[in-house]
C-alpha cells in the first residue's frame, strides 16, 4: 500500500554523488519524519510513495528535486576582516545568521587579498543523488503528530534530559 500524507516514516538511507558516500545513517538512528509535509527532499519523498514496510530500493534524485540547481549568483563577496579570528580555508564551511534570523550554511569559495567570497549554495547543489533506502516502518500520525507535524520519534527525551540534570542544553532551564 502507497505511503500517504501524514504517516510517518522510518527509514534507513545512504545517499551517494557518483561513487562518494556524502551522508548515510546505516547502522544508526533511521530518520524519521512525517510524509508530505517537505521534511525531506521532493525527489525522495516522491520517490519512496509507493514503497512498503521492509521494501529496499534505489532512487536516482535529479538536482532539481534534491538541493535544486546551483546558483552561481548566489555567492557574495565580503570584506576579510568580518572572519577575524577565523583560520579561513577554501572549501571551509561556515554558519552564521540569516537576515530573517535563521541559521545560514555557505562555503568559502575563494580567499583574496582583502575578501572572501562565500557561497551560498547548498553543498549538494546541482547534483543528482543517488539515494539507497529501505523503509523501516509506517504507520498513521497519531492527531497531535498530524497538527504539529512532528512525529514522537523525534520529540526530546524527558530522560536524560531535564529529568536527570541534562542542563541547558537540553533546553531545560
Amino acid at each position: 500500500m502507497a505511503i500517504q500524507d501524514n504517516q510517518v516514516v522510518s527509514m534507513e538511507y545512504e545517499v551517494r554523488d557518483g561513487d562518494q558516500i556524502v551522508d548515510s545513517n546505516k547502522g544508526g538512528a533511521p530518520l524519521v519524519f512525517m510524509y508530505g509535509k517537505g521534511q525531506i527532499i521532493p525527489g525522495l519523498e516522491n520517490g519512496i510513495k509507493d514503497m512498503n514496510v521492509g521494501e529496499k530500493a534505489d532512487i536516482l534524485v535529479k538536482a532539481a528535486d534534491a538541493y535544486g540547481e546551483y546558483n552561481a549568483d548566489a555567492t557574495q563577496e565580503v570584506p576579510k576582516e568580518q572572519f577575524a579570528g577565523i583560520d579561513l580555508q577554501e572549501g571551509m564551511t561556515l554558519y552564521g545568521q540569516g537576515e530573517d534570523g535563521g541559521t545560514v550554511q555557505v562555503i568559502v569559495k575563494e580567499i583574496k587579498d582583502d575578501t572572501v567570497v562565500i557561497d551560498f549554495n547548498h553543498p549538494l547543489a546541482g547534483k543528482d543523488l543517488m539515494f539507497s533506502v529501505a523503509i523501516n516502518n509506517v504507520r498513521d500520525a497519531s492527531a497531535e503528530e498530524a497538527m504539529t507535524g512532528v512525529p514522537e520519534e523525534n520529540k526530546p527525551s524527558e530522560e536524560g534530559c531535564c529529568g536527570t540534570g541534562g542542563g541547558s542544553g537540553c533546553g531545560c532551564n
